[in-house]
This record gives C-alpha cells, sequence and structure tokens, in this order.
C-alpha cells in the first residue's frame, strides 16, 4: 500500500488491517514501541478549511514521531495557478508524505504520481476515505471486531457525495447491506452504480425504507462546501431525510446514530437525537486520530 487515494481502491483485507491496526494504535497510545516517522516531515496540504482533519492529522504524525507541516493554498504556490503536478515534483525532494484535503479527486492522484512520496486523501469530492475508516472502527468498537459484515447500515440525505460514496465501495469490500435514502436528485448516478456491481447497495427516495431494521444510521450535512448558493433548494428538498425519533423508530432497538461532522442540528439531524446519540458520535470523530494512524503507520512501513 503507497497511498490511500480511495476506498475504491482498497481491497476488504486492507480494510479489516488498517481498522486492526488502528485499535490497537489507540490501545498503545502514549507507549507507542515504534515510531515509524521518526525523523519524517509530513505536509498537510489544504484547500478546504476543516476542524477534525486537521488537528487529527497534525496529532497523528506527531504521536507517530514525524513533524507535521501545514500548508494552506494562500501559503504556498498552488493558490497563485501553479500546477499540481509542479508543487508535487518539488515537495517530493523535500518530504517524506503529504496529506491532502482538496475539491479535485484527480489533484490528489496527480500528486501522488508526480512527488513519489506517500499521499493521503484527507478529502475530495469523489471520497471520503478516512472518515469511514474512523466510522467501521467505532462501529466495531460499539458493536465487535468485523459486526459490520451482518449489519444494515444506511446513509440518509445527500448520497451523491463524497461520503455516500465512500461508504458504497466499503459496502462492495466488506459484503454490508447499505440503504442510501435521499431526493431522486440526489441519488447516485447509474454509472456510479454499474460501476459497483453491488447487489447488497440499496437506493431508495424512502427514508422509512432505508431505516426499517437498520443498526447504524449515518447522515450529514446537506450543503457541503461549495454548494451555499443551492442552501434553499436543497433543505426544502432534503427535509424528509432529516434524522429525527419518529423515523427512528424503525429502525433495530439496538441502533446507534452516527454523524462526521460538523453537525447543522435542525436540519439533517434533530438536537435530541444528536445529543442522545453524543456519546458515539464524539466517539467516531476521535477515531479520526486512531484510523489515520493506522494509515500513517502502515504507509511508513510498507514494503510496497
Amino acid at each position: 500500500m503507497k497511498n490511500l487515494l480511495s476506498i475504491e481502491e482498497l481491497t476488504g483485507d486492507q480494510i479489516r488491517e488498517l481498522l486492526a491496526l488502528g485499535h490497537q494504535l489507540k490501545a498503545e497510545r502514549g507507549n507507542h514501541s515504534t515510531l515509524p516517522l521518526a525523523g519524517q516531515t509530513w505536509a498537510l496540504i489544504f484547500s478546504k478549511s476543516s476542524t477534525r482533519t486537521r488537528v487529527s492529522f497534525e496529532v497523528g504524525i506527531s504521536e507517530l514521531g514525524g513533524r507535521p507541516m501545514f500548508l494552506s493554498t494562500r501559503d504556498i504556490q498552488l493558490g497563485r495557478g501553479e500546477p499540481i503536478k509542479d508543487t508535487a515534483r518539488v515537495l517530493g525532494r523535500m518530504i517524506h508524505g503529504a496529506v491532502i484535503r482538496t475539491f479535485d479527486q484527480q489533484d490528489v492522484v496527480d500528486f501522488a504520481a508526480y512527488s513519489g512520496i506517500p499521499t493521503i486523501n484527507a478529502l475530495t469530492d469523489l471520497e471520503h476515505p478516512c472518515q469511514i475508516l474512523a466510522d467501521l472502527l467505532t462501529i466495531e468498537e460499539q458493536y465487535g471486531v468485523g459486526s459490520w459484515k451482518d449489519m444494515k447500515i444506511s446513509f440518509l440525505g445527500d448520497v451523491d457525495n463524497n461520503m455516500g460514496r465512500s461508504w458504497m465501495w466499503a459496502a462492495k469490500h466488506l459484503g454490508f447491506t447499505l440503504a442510501l435514502a435521499g431526493p431522486e436528485q440526489a441519488l447516485p448516478k447509474a454509472d456510479t452504480l454499474a460501476a459497483l456491481a453491488c447487489p447488497n447497495i440499496i437506493c431508495t427516495t424512502d427514508a422509512a425504507e432505508a431505516v426499517r431494521d437498520c443498526t447504524v444510521i449515518n447522515t450529514d450535512t446537506w450543503i457541503s462546501m461549495g454548494q451555499e448558493a443551492e442552501k434553499g433548494t436543497k433543505e426544502k428538498a432534503f427535509f424528509p431525510y432529516q434524522v429525527n425519533n419518529e423515523l427512528l423508530r424503525l429502525a433495530e432497538k439496538n441502533h446507534c446514530v452516527m454523524h462526521c461532522l460538523p453537525a447543522y442540528r435542525g436540519y439533517e439531524i434533530t438536537d435530541e437525537v444528536l445529543e442522545a446519540n453524543a456519546p458515539i458520535i464524539f466517539r467516531e470523530a476521535e477515531n479520526r486520530l486512531h484510523a489515520q494512524k493506522a494509515v500513517l503507520y502502515t504507509l511508513a512501513t510498507s514494503k510496497s
């Protein structure tokens, strides 16, 4: 494993190995026997702002012995139009790895190709692989290792987004049932579903169908970065997919609700539901640190 560019490019075995290592590193936090990033500098190149992603990667790199270097596009020539391949070829001669949070997936792919150093997708418009790994880690903590394999997991709202696509590839690789519910215009496109060819993925405009007998219910903001102009139109279309107590009565008794944050209470999730599920939602946020440390550790020690 040379890079983490998407869940799509991982295998089921690689996902399971990363989760197992995430559990181990969490248990060993503050007492790691090996510091695989010792003497290394890793750059965090962010075109999109973040709380959880920046903090978890800076802390994770430091705890594994490395030095994080934060670079917003305002700090470097990318923000003034330098091609990503030129930036990559310069940084590849100076740093040991890169964490990139940006809009276009191709930028991350190109950076990895031209830099020749380990590269991590910390979010693009196409996928959010680190969040999915943290979510799966949290599910295993809540229900047991590998428990997701027999679950129905749902994702409600704007499901044709980076989180929805990452969840679909996780379902493809790991075999759990995934139910996606949103308005017609927000469902995965036909070509996406054809590429997945995955019978255990359900797409529906019926929120009740998605949540019925479901163990883990996921949601996300309806308005992603760069979509602010669509706010009014989207909110009207998405309110039937709000995660609220009435909808959750259809879920399994032992269900939980997850949210990758930031949450907009009263929109995609009610304040009452978020507070009732706060212990798992904020553990999910914490687990970004441990899942990402597993990725960093794996990339730093990989021989292939």
